[in-house]
């Protein structure tokens, strides 16, 4: 097991965030924008998605790679910290996720 975390990879997307854009990907993304950012995040999200129902293993390990890189960029470029995301899910798993589900305000 890796003791790489998501913690880490928030500090790398932090330092690459403040690169210059043309020597960072991470900073040339943000440089275009959260919708770019967010739909970079898609695409991503998408080819995991593939991944995961042709039973591509390998494929969906790599593609879940790029979805976490790619929503740290998106949380980076919205001002979110990965603390305020892990509090948010510390509240949820606080019930059970039927319980929690309900508990959410109902959509118009």
């Amino acid at each position: 097991m890796s003791s790489f975390s998501l913690s880490d990879l928030e500090a790398i997307v932090a330092r690459r965030a403040a690169a210059p854009a043309a020597e960072s990907y991470t900073a040339a993304s943000l440089a275009k924008g959260p919708g770019h950012c967010a739909r970079k995040f898609g695409e991503e999200a998408i080819e995991a998605i593939i991944a995961a129902t042709e039973g591509d293993h390998d494929g969906l390990v790599a593609e879940s790679a790029d979805v976490l890189f790619h929503l740290l960029v998106v949380w980076k470029a919205r001002g979110i910290a990965l603390d305020e995301v892990m509090a948010e899910l510390s509240r949820r798993t606080a019930q059970s996720g039927h319980a929690e589900k309900a508990s959410r305000p109902k959509s118009p």
